[in-house]
């Protein structure tokens, strides 16, 4: 059994077009839950707090998608071949039902998922995400938090400027450094210019009277960060208002990252939603 994420063994499996880096935390629970990643997002870039805690009520599968990380295979440059990959993950591995947490752009592929249904999915959640024709300022807000030299990029990219944002935002980057063996690599633009394509696609593509959300039925925890400069939170509302099945949460003074900022509290209402 891996016991947390820090220690966890990479493990893979062969899917048409690529070799699939995952690791599983956590006790053979009945409950199962895969963990959808953000844009350029590794296994490693995973909070652990939010990992480990999961995994106390649900075996948790983290993995890297075709192209990212220590997996082999081309980046798709769009959302639905994202999907592809992560649902013959969970096909592969003979996981069954699963739940489904999407930060960001795994977001993205959770809604597609869902709503086509190629995979048993018991339950959902939704971390800083945008629907198909949502609102999006990828390149502009990376290029931001580049421009500010930060010790960590992901300090003015996933967190508010106040004070207690950045203090939090902190202790997330150095509890996302923790594992130092076997970490994943950085694989650069090849990750990073098709999946920014398939994000600026995915919110530019037309979806008349939100149709799609409209269609899907799972039961759905949607988490947003009041001040998500990425993704804007009206996104978040939009989701809630047009799925037959959503709960909305939003966190004060958080941005892209709120999940990170509040670990504790965003386990506690994920745990709660998976029980009900």
């Amino acid at each position: 059994m891996n016991v947390n994420l820090e220690t966890a063994t990479t493990e893979f499996i062969d899917v048409p077009g690529a070799r699939l880096a995952y690791r599983r935390i956590g006790h053979r629970f009945a409950r199962k839950i895969v963990l959808l990643q953000h844009f350029t997002g590794t296994m490693d870039a995973w909070d652990p707090a939010v990992v480990n805690a999961l995994a106390e009520v649900s075996e948790v599968f983290v993995l890297d998608n075709a192209g990212v990380g220590a997996s082999s295979g081309t980046t798709p440059d769009n959302v639905e071949d994202m999907a592809d990959y992560a649902e013959a993950f969970i096909s592969g591995l003979g996981l069954g039902e699963v739940d489904l947490l999407g930060f960001s752009l795994g977001g993205f592929l959770a809604q597609v998922m869902a709503a086509r249904r190629r995979v048993a999915i018991g339950r959902m959640v939704i971390a800083g995400a945008a629907p198909m024709g949502g609102e999006e300022h990828l390149l502009e807000v990376v290029g931001a938090a580049f421009a500010k030299n930060a010790p960590d990029v992901r300090l003015p990219l996933f967190f508010t400027p106040s004070d207690r944002s950045q203090a939090a935002g902190k202790a997330f980057v150095e509890r996302a450094l923790a594992r130092t063996n076997g970490r994943d690599p950085d694989n650069g633009d090849s990750v990073s210019a098709p999946q920014a394509k398939a994000i600026i696609e995915w919110c530019a593509r037309p979806d008349p009277d939100h149709q799609s959300l409209k269609t899907i039925k799972t039961a759905t925890l949607i988490v947003h960060g009041s001040d998500d400069t990425m993704f804007p939170s009206d996104n978040a509302y939009l989701m809630f208002k047009n799925m037959p099945d959503a709960t909305l949460i939003l966190y004060p003074d958080s941005g892209h990252g709120a999940l990170f900022q509040q670990p504790e509290t965003f386990v506690a209402h994920v745990k709660t939603f998976l029980e009900l």
